[in-house]
């Protein structure tokens, strides 16, 4: 029996150990190293002398700091909400289609989704291009006059947004078709032979039944829109005037443009803990909310 158990602590440990190791090496270190320096006036490589909360001090006292979180907060705004909302009203229509239709849809909503965020980017630049774009005319229509869009403070967080949704909300209506697909067709029946309509079926059934995918999807899109950065890097750079400047950019640039390694790591932490933050506090509030369906 000794020798048993013995041999079962011996294959268990021999199982575990290489995701520990794995995980101790790309994650735990990193993010041990990413604390210590954000205490140090350190550059990306080498060390530094430790300066306390300087870095944090510093920051704290960074306008373009505020005006980051508060891009960020915008940004979330015109994606979070619009991208579940949109999402499920196409997740709704998908499923009312059958056979090769469907799947004919599903693959025009998903195929953006497997594009490389360089790719989007590079479709989005040349149909908005201010002098060439093919989407011009319509905003044109709108308007009266053509927009540079990625160049005007007002329109480039939108712009961008666009981008956004369309690039990544094939997923999202992944994720509400297996939710709508769980949900048993017997309810439906049910409540039809009651006379209930089709508003009726869908607040009272689908939707309650729907809330657990929809607050993942919420909660994802959160987490994911925070850190936004590839779209914003790649289309604007953070401009017009900072007015698309967000966290990760200020971290990107002070890392390695301008080689201030502690600074950098300090801005990384207060964007995680930020994260971790808003992410725990709107899970909650949309369990407390699902706990009263």
């Amino acid at each position: 029996m000794i020798r048993n158990k013995a041999r079962h602590r011996l294959v268990a440990v021999s199982l575990i150990l290489p995701f520990v190791a794995i995980f101790a090496l790309v994650f735990a270190y990193p993010v041990i190293e990413v604390v210590r320096m954000s205490f140090t006036d350190a550059p990306l490589i080498g060390g530094g002398e430790w300066i306390g909360l300087g870095n944090y001090i510093r920051l704290f006292s960074d306008k373009l700091f505020y005006t980051s979180v508060v891009n960020n907060g915008y940004f979330v705004l015109l994606t979070v909400i619009p991208t579940t909302v949109i999402a499920l009203a196409i997740a709704l229509a998908v499923n009312r289609l059958s056979g090769r239709m469907q799947a004919l849809v599903l693959v025009m909503f998903f195929t953006p989704y497997v594009l490389p965020v360089s790719v989007v980017t590079q479709i989005w630049a040349w149909m908005l291009d201010f002098q060439f774009g093919i989407l011009q005319p319509v905003i044109e229509f709108f308007t009266g006059k053509p927009v540079p869009v990625f160049k005007n403070p007002h329109w480039v967080m939108p712009t961008v947004a666009t981008v956004t949704i369309w690039w990544t909300n094939g997923f999202n209506v992944l994720l509400f078709l297996a939710g709508l697909r769980n949900i048993p067709s017997e309810l439906y029946e049910a409540a039809a032979l009651d006379g209930a309509t089709r508003r009726q079926l869908f607040w009272r059934i689908t939707w309650p039944l729907l809330w657990p995918v929809t607050a993942l999807v919420l909660t994802l899109q959160l987490i994911l829109q925070l850190k936004i950065f590839d779209q914003i890097y790649l289309l604007s750079e953070g401009g017009p005037f900072n007015s698309s400047y967000v966290l990760l950019l200020m971290v990107y640039r002070e890392a390695f443009q301008l080689n201030h390694g502690g600074y950098a790591a300090a801005i990384s932490l207060v964007l995680f803990l930020l994260i971790v933050v808003i992410s725990v506090l709107q899970f909650q509030i949309l369990r407390i909310g699902g706990k009263g369906k």
